[in-house]
């Protein structure tokens, strides 16, 4: 299925039919808080599964940013799929495995962590999902943020604002360099690491 940018196919509190498979362009993730804001949980990328802890409803939602490509498989049919392609229930697993991790660190970047190493941490997480060619260790890294400041604010619990001080913080000490609205790169990928853990 292909679903066009800002177009919403999981609705949270919908009952779960199906999971999905993204296989091109990107989604993000959210939960509805009870005034009726949107907070951003995560941003999914070619290959990510969605829905699969899923019980009876959605706990989530998820909406296209930029024209999203996706695999849509029922619920009911995961016990057909395994049997036929035995390497699926290795991968379900391994997905499964991967999204308490990442809820775990979700805790920690929230709980824990300043605007500067929520920033940093967002940075890096981005490098890891996008598959970052690194050629040398600390060789710059290329990034291409499709979403608004808004969603990264959001997403990392601050203001808009603070997310452009930070930014641009980072951009004076030569840290990254940015170029129109969505792109990014990472000169100095060691130092920003060493700020996402804290140890800077």
């Amino acid at each position: 299925m292909t679903v066009p940018d800002g177009r919403s196919f999981i609705e949270e509190g919908e009952p779960a039919h199906d999971f999905f498979v993204v296989t091109g362009g990107r989604v993000k993730l959210f939960t509805l808080l009870p005034d009726g804001r949107r907070q951003i949980t995560g941003f999914a990328e070619g290959g990510d599964f969605l829905g699969l802890a899923a019980s009876t409803s959605y706990a989530f939602g998820a909406e296209a940013l930029g024209t999203a490509v996706l695999c849509r498989f029922p619920h009911a049919s995961m016990q057909r799929l395994t049997s036929r392609f035995p390497n699926l229930e290795h991968r379900l697993r391994q997905e499964a495995s991967r999204e308490l991790t990442l809820m775990q660190a979700r805790m920690t970047l929230l709980g824990r962590k300043t605007a500067r190493e929520r920033l940093a941490t967002f940075l890096m997480e981005r490098a890891r999902q996008l598959s970052a060619p690194v050629p040398e260790p600390h060789a710059p890294i290329e990034l291409d943020l499709p979403m608004p400041r808004t969603d990264i604010a959001d997403y990392l619990g601050l203001t808009i604002e603070t997310v452009s001080r930070v930014l641009s913080a980072f951009k004076r000490e030569g840290l990254i360099s940015i170029r129109g609205i969505t792109h990014i790169t990472i000169m100095q990928p060691d130092r920003i690491a060493a700020i996402a853990e804290g140890l800077e």
